[in-house]
C-alpha cells in the first residue's frame, strides 16, 4: 500500500483491492492495543454504506455502528476538503452539497442532517475559496 497516496492518476483494480483492506488493517492495529481496542469496531466499519454497498462486510443502515456512521461522514468531508497529491481541496459548499447528495445512499440521512445543521454554525476550518 505504500506509495498510493502519491500516485498520479486513478488506481488500477488490483490497487483498489489493496486499498479496500485498510479498514481490516486498522481494526487489527486497534485490537492489538488495549488503549484502542474499544474503537476497533468503528474503524472496520468506516467504509460501510447506508445502502449496504460498502466494504468490508456490506453492512446496511443501522447494522453499521452509530460511531462508524459518524466517522464516515467526518472522514468523507475531510477527504473532500483536503488537498491531496492527486486532487485539489474542494470548496466547503461543494463538499456539503456532495454529502447532501449522498444522504440515504452512502451516508445515514440523520447524521447528514445533523452535520449540515452544525456546518451552518461552524466553518470546520475549511476555506470558502
Amino acid at each position: 500500500m505504500t506509495g498510493f497516496s502519491r500516485k498520479e492518476g486513478p488506481l488500477t483494480e488490483d490497487e483498489w483491492k489493496v486499498m479496500k483492506t485498510h479498514p481490516q488493517i486498522g481494526y487489527r492495529i486497534a485490537m492489538a492495543s488495549s488503549e484502542f481496542r474499544e474503537i476497533a469496531p468503528y474503524i472496520i466499519a468506516h467504509h460501510e454504506r447506508w445502502d449496504g454497498k460498502g466494504y468490508p462486510r456490506g453492512l446496511k443502515g443501522e447494522e453499521i455502528p452509530l460511531l462508524a456512521r459518524i466517522l464516515t461522514v467526518a472522514d468523507a468531508y475531510d477527504a473532500m476538503t483536503s488537498k491531496r497529491v492527486y486532487k485539489d481541496a474542494w470548496k466547503r459548499e461543494a463538499a456539503l452539497g456532495e454529502l447532501k447528495k449522498n444522504s440515504g445512499t452512502q451516508f445515514d440521512p440523520k447524521i447528514i442532517d445533523i452535520f449540515l445543521s452544525l456546518a451552518e454554525a461552524e466553518d470546520f476550518g475549511c476555506p470558502d475559496n
